[in-house]
């Protein structure tokens, strides 16, 4: 491997399987303010590690497969849906919903549960949130794994709702034409009036070719109904972000590396991302050159895609060694 390049993930195929699916051994529902509720769950080994885990999206909330990333018999995974989304409540609520109400919230949630430090391991729009977090908290923080790496970057809100190098050319045309010739140029703003709208048949509509556009990109197949109220509520949460640069700037959070120098952390990114493409966890990498940095070549997005989640396990199997030997 030449000098300087990134590792590898040491296999294209899964080197240990998603671990068996267990239920949450505890619930919780969680008041945060402004009238949002927030879902909470544990699951794993109650005097485990602690790690809590941040969902994509954003608005995307979290499923039972996302428990099995982690060692039942190791962890004690918190996971939890973000304001707005998932089983929290008010579903769809944007009041007092930004980048920093949810690392608030993150506080929140572990001094709810006496946790003094924990893991954080977020994917996609969860890997902006938990460098946020980090940043913000470096003392609640033993490790970082970050997964499909997301800054909230004009280039990058940019390269993905224009299609630019999109592997899913016919699905990003009809995502496109499904809005007036005079609103293409900014397809980001078109599907934000569309889908804040307050006129249902309109919210419906856009939301169907939004999802449809991110369903071809993780390789999936449109929807065969129409959008159902959590999908909904994920659309819109999207685009109140999304729109908004995620409430941060990228230059700022990565100059805000500094503060995790001395955490243990990995980035796993696939080299073939259409979502995240790799030019952000190189961004990342050169502002945090102390991390691990995992390229699983030939993988996608997907959390829960064979080689993604090994690659995912390993990591949490490695930052989990490092902190238990400091």
């Amino acid at each position: 491997m030449p000098a300087g390049a990134p590792p590898r993930a040491r296999d294209a195929t899964p080197v240990a399987p998603l671990f068996a699916a267990t239920p949450p051994f505890a619930t919780h529902r969680l008041a945060v303010g402004d009238g949002h509720v927030l879902h909470v769950e544990e699951c794993g080994r109650p005097g485990g590690l602690p790690v809590v885990f941040l969902h994509g999206g954003p608005g995307s909330g979290c499923t039972p497969g996302q428990r099995r990333l982690f060692d039942p018999g190791r962890f004690r995974a918190v996971l939890f849906d973000q304001r707005g989304c998932g089983r929290s409540t008010p579903a769809g609520s944007l009041r007092a919903n930004t980048t920093a109400h949810l690392v608030a919230d993150i506080e929140r949630i572990r001094h709810l549960l006496g946790i003094e430090r924990w893991l954080v391991f977020g994917g996609s729009w969860g890997s902006l949130l938990a460098l946020a977090y980090g940043q913000a908290h470096p003392d609640a923080v033993s490790g970082l794994v970050l997964r499909g790496i997301f800054l909230g970057s004009a280039a990058e809100l940019r390269r993905y709702a224009q299609g630019v190098a999109t592997p899913a050319l016919r699905a990003w045309q009809r995502f496109a034409q499904a809005v007036p010739h005079g609103e293409r140029d900014d397809l980001l703003g078109a599907y934000t009036r569309r889908l804040l709208s307050r006129h249902p048949p309109t919210r419906v509509a856009a939301a169907r070719h939004w999802l449809d556009y991110e369903r071809a990109l993780m390789g999936e197949a449109p929807l065969v109904a129409g959008p159902d109220p959590r999908q909904l509520a994920k659309t819109r949460i999207q685009a109140h972000y999304l729109s908004r640069g995620c409430f941060g700037d990228a230059d700022r959070l990565l100059a805000g590396c500094e503060r995790l120098r001395h955490i243990p952390g990995a980035l796993v990114q696939g080299s073939a991302d259409p979502v995240c493409p790799p030019q952000a966890a190189e961004r990342l990498h050169r502002a945090w050159p102390q991390t691990e940095r995992v390229t699983v070549e030939g993988a996608g997005h997907g959390a829960l895609q064979p080689a993604i989640a090994a690659a995912c396990i390993a990591a949490l199997d490695r930052i989990a060694r490092r902190v238990a030997a400091a």
